[in-house]
């Protein structure tokens, strides 16, 4: 891509998309002129646009002009608004294509037990009910301070907590949404073993998940047993000494990278992450699947606009059905509760230059890249599938990722145009900004600045093998910002259905 300060993304657009601000009388893609001064990431009208005509980005509609756009004009919310069209589908690009020499990459990864490929080896102290979480919470401080130094192997001892567990019906969606979720954790590889804590008269018995695994790394008691929190925090110590003594002495090992499970996930989201870092993602997301390796694209409700891409995609009708069944579930869902999924965007996207749910996602199933869609999963469900496939979730992050986590991710890999700063831990999270001016501005926090593609200085393909060895080389060991900083702790995050009673 040539340094530009105004990209056309297709032929049949009638608007562009500004790189950096732009002042009137910038002279914009096709000859006309800008009439004020535009900021980065918004859109601009090439041709005049009446009102009722259908605004095109992509090839593809994100709305309806709500009055008379003149070229040169910003399009925004002032002058867009939400509308159902979608354009037809004129055809399929094909993949970025993975090499001989792709298909044979290995990482250095931890072979458990049962077979399965690990990027961390972690001990999780799960909480079963939000009443156990404070004593969950002192166990890790506790066995992080008294165990870890002994035991090069771990990675650290991780307390994943919650809010649920009591207080709600032993049946229906949010108890079985909760449990395949915490089932999820308790088996995910990178926990080579596993503390599970309990109160002891919540909804949500510790029975109900056996001791979590076969072996001694796999354990539970209720706090109501040990005689308190006090003894509680000293009865997991003597266990997790155990557990640390099975586990710590485990090492690294190279692994197929067709084991890899990435979780993409966009926060943040500005009007460059689909020219920028979710296409270079799904060049990333391609060289993988072509490997042999898993994408899991989510966030059901920032689809939305965008699934008719993905289902002209799916690998069988099976596939494209279910794909439709998650969009009309969720706007039965939204109408119930009095909202519209085009109340989507936030007011961070909105200044970022977005202004329809549609616009945000086309941009956002970039992610996805071209592979074809090989399976749809309920939340938290276990993937078993490889190459891309689709995650039921929200498009609220924690929630969405802790999903992709339950369902086996082993790396997550997250876009941002605004700034979001997020970790999931046992799973590291990598950072790719949008923009140049967001990296510069975040460095700390952020891996990899995709705003070179938006300046020219890179390719969308060369930087997304770029992030395709970035992902390696974290599956590796590599840590991304957000393990440096010390994200994780805070964003386990089940999805809440259900009554609360």
């Amino acid at each position: 891509m040539t340094k530009q300060a105004c990209i056309l993304l297709s032929p049949e657009d009638n608007v562009a998309v500004t790189t950096v601000a732009i002042e009137a009388g910038h002279v914009l893609p096709g000859g006309a002129a800008a009439s004020a001064k535009i900021d980065p990431g918004h859109k601009v009208a090439v041709r005049a646009i009446h009102k009722g005509e259908p605004v095109v980005k992509y090839a593809q509609a994100i709305g309806r002009a709500t009055t008379d756009i003149a070229a040169g004009e910003h399009v925004h919310s002032h002058n867009l608004a939400f509308d159902e069209d979608r354009l037809s589908v004129s055809g399929l690009a094909q993949p970025e294509g993975a090499t001989e020499a792709d298909k044979a990459r290995t990482f250095m990864g931890y072979r458990r037990a049962d077979g399965r490929a690990a990027t961390r080896n972690y001990i999780g102290i799960i909480a079963s009910v939000n009443c156990s979480t404070t004593v969950c919470r002192a166990i890790a401080d506790a066995a992080n301070r008294s165990i870890l130094p002994h035991y090069e192997g771990i990675d650290g001892f991780v307390p994943i907590v919650h809010d649920q567990g009591c207080g709600m019906s032993s049946t229906g969606d949010g108890m079985r949404t909760l449990h395949r979720t915490i089932a999820g954790y308790t088996r995910h590889v990178n926990f080579g073993g596993v503390l599970m804590v309990g109160l002891g008269c919540e909804v949500n018995q510790l029975t109900l998940y056996g001791q979590s695994g076969a072996g001694a790394s796999k354990r539970h008691f209720n706090i109501q047993d040990a005689g308190g929190s006090r003894r509680a925090v000293e009865n997991a110590l003597a266990i997790l000494k155990e557990i640390a003594a099975e586990v710590g002495t485990m090492r690294r090992e190279p692994i197929s990278v067709s084991e890899i499970i990435v979780g993409l996930q966009c926060g943040g989201s500005d009007g460059l992450s689909g020219i920028t870092a979710n296409p270079a993602l799904g060049v990333a997301v391609d060289l993988l699947a072509g490997a042999g390796g898993t994408a899991i694209l989510s966030e059901t409700s920032e689809i939305y606009g965008a699934e008719h891409l993905l289902r002209s995609r799916a690998v069988n009708e099976d596939v494209a059905i279910k794909l439709d069944g998650l969009i009309s579930w969720w706007e039965a869902y939204v109408a119930q509760h009095g909202a519209s999924l085009d109340n989507n965007p936030s007011p961070g996207n909105k200044k970022g230059g977005l202004t329809t749910i549609l616009e945000k996602s086309l941009g956002a199933v970039a992610k996805g890249g071209r592979s074809p869609l090989k399976a749809v999963y309920n939340y938290a469900e276990r993937v078993t599938e490889h190459g891309l496939v689709f995650m039921d979730t929200p498009g609220y992050d924690p929630v969405s990722a802790t999903g992709q986590v339950a369902g086996g991710a082993n790396v997550i890999a997250f876009t941002t145009g605004r700034g979001s700063c997020f970790g999931s831990r046992p799973v590291p999270s990598i950072k790719l900004t949008s923009n140049t001016a967001l990296y510069r501005s975040m460095e700390e926090d952020m891996d990899i600045d995709c705003g070179v593609i938006a300046s020219g200085d890179a390719s969308v393909s060369g930087l997304g093998r770029e992030i395709f060895d970035l992902i390696i080389e974290t599956a590796s060991g590599q840590k991304t910002k957000s393990e440096l900083f010390g994200y994780g702790d805070n964003e386990f995050v089940p999805w809440h259905l259900g009554a609360t009673l």
